[in-house]
């Protein structure tokens, strides 16, 4: 009898992890001689360790095809970080445990840097433990930091609706300037690395266009520089536009919008600097402001998916399924751009011992000496990744999403306790 196979969200979700998911589902039905049941985690690795495994062969074809055009995660992802395994062995003994029980042989784990770091350690134990275990990583973060590929499925479509959002935002803004606001904000995701940021920087394609300027957390933050170029916007354009990373710090490393609690990951709760970047140039300036808080909005807006962002995260599922039949170990399926213009792209393999838990950041050939916007190589780069619309199917004016049975699959072993 073939083994079974496991598969998790893990983190924040995105606008096609779905469509990654798809991808394993669908190839895995493709080979019922090799894989045999596929069992999803509810709420992502939480599910292995409380066995609390969905049965994905219990839903039917065309709702499976429907996860590639809906958001979220469709069986629930979390944040949620194994310890080492030498301190904390039990967690990992308890994932083998369920394996074992349900004859899991395949593990798929779907998320970004923190999870491809659980995959390779899983990956490890497993082979310490002399359990047959096949462990591969499958990339997913907006963030676009996760290094061994080119970019990121989930990132495409943030890139896409961020640069929308701001052009549309601009439009707004000149409109009312004269008598009304001159200065808007916009805040988006990025911890450490700017490339939502930079992304916003893509509606910019002329002379004195939204957005003006750009707040990278790459680039520490000096107010009077910054003050100075927003004055000088509004008495050129009338009006000045910004985009801000939540991850902007100051030049001793400080984040300007550190909330001062950890999330489940141990990073810095983040919020709000979009608000004090533009309340700043209230106090200093004068300037009434709007600012605006892309948060969930830009991760989950499948509407305006870019296509080449679905079609990259279809892909690396299936990837991720023809690596284990493949009989590679502890690896994840990348993105290799072969050529920027026309835009081409392949699947590589990338080894998650080179990937875990390394962080790519912004090359500072991508940002502007003056620091506060993107490069011709920059656009080059980023402007392929947006490209295409892959519109989901719409049903009395909005979108048909599908929302899976999710059943659980009998338990077979004693309760265990996550850990806080």
């Amino acid at each position: 009898m073939p083994k079974n196979a496991f598969y998790a969200q893990s983190g924040g979700v995105t606008a096609v992890i779905n469509a990654s998911a798809c991808g394993v589902i669908e190839t895995a039905r493709a080979h019922p001689d090799q894989i045999g049941k596929l069992y999803a985690g509810r709420d992502g690795i939480i599910g292995a360790l409380t066995e609390d495994l969905i049965d994905t062969s219990l839903e039917s074809a065309a709702d499976i095809a429907r996860l590639r055009h809906t958001p979220g995660g469709a069986f629930g992802s979390c944040r949620y970080k194994l310890k080492s395994p030498d301190e904390h062995r039990a967690q990992y003994e308890r994932l083998i445990e369920v394996f074992r029980a349900h004859d899991i042989g395949y593990f798929f784990y779907n998320g970004g840097n923190d999870s491809m770091d659980t995959a390779w350690k899983v990956s490890q134990l497993a082979t310490r433990l002399d359990f047959p275990l096949i462990c591969v990583g499958i990339p997913k973060t907006v963030d676009n930091d996760l290094a061994g590929t080119d970019n990121c499925p989930g990132f495409g479509s943030v890139a896409k609706y961020v640069a929308t959002s701001m052009r549309e935002a601009g439009f707004d803004v000149a409109s009312m300037a004269r008598t009304s606001t001159k200065i808007f904000v916009l805040e988006v995701m990025g911890r450490h690395a700017g490339w939502i940021t930079a992304a916003c920087g893509l509606a910019s394609e002329a002379e004195g266009e939204a957005p003006h300027l750009l707040l990278f957390p790459e680039i520490p933050f000096t107010p009077d520089a910054f003050l100075a170029r927003v004055k000088e916007c509004v008495e050129r354009y009338g009006y000045c536009t910004a985009a801000v990373s939540e991850g902007l710090r100051d030049a001793d490393g400080k984040l300007i919008a550190d909330m001062g609690v950890k999330d489940a990951f141990g990073h810095a709760q983040l919020g709000g600097v979009g608000q004090a970047v533009a309340q700043l140039i209230k106090d200093k300036l004068g300037h009434k402001y709007h600012w605006a808080l892309a948060d969930y909005l830009q991760r989950s807006a499948r509407h305006i998916a870019a296509s080449v962002d679905v079609e990259q995260a279809y892909a690396v599922g299936v990837a991720a399924v023809e690596q284990v039949l493949a009989g590679k170990n502890a690896t994840m399926p990348a993105i290799r751009r072969t050529s920027d213009a026309p835009y081409a792209w392949e699947i590589a393999v990338a080894d998650l011992k080179n990937v875990a838990n390394v962080e790519k950041k912004m090359p500072l050939e991508f940002i502007s000496p003056d620091g506060f916007h993107i490069t011709d190589a920059c656009r080059r780069y980023l402007s392929p990744l947006i490209e295409g619309e892959a519109i989901p199917p719409f049903v009395r004016g909005l979108p048909d999403y599908v929302r899976l049975k999710n059943i659980a699959v009998a338990k077979k072993l004693a309760a265990f306790e996550v850990e806080a």
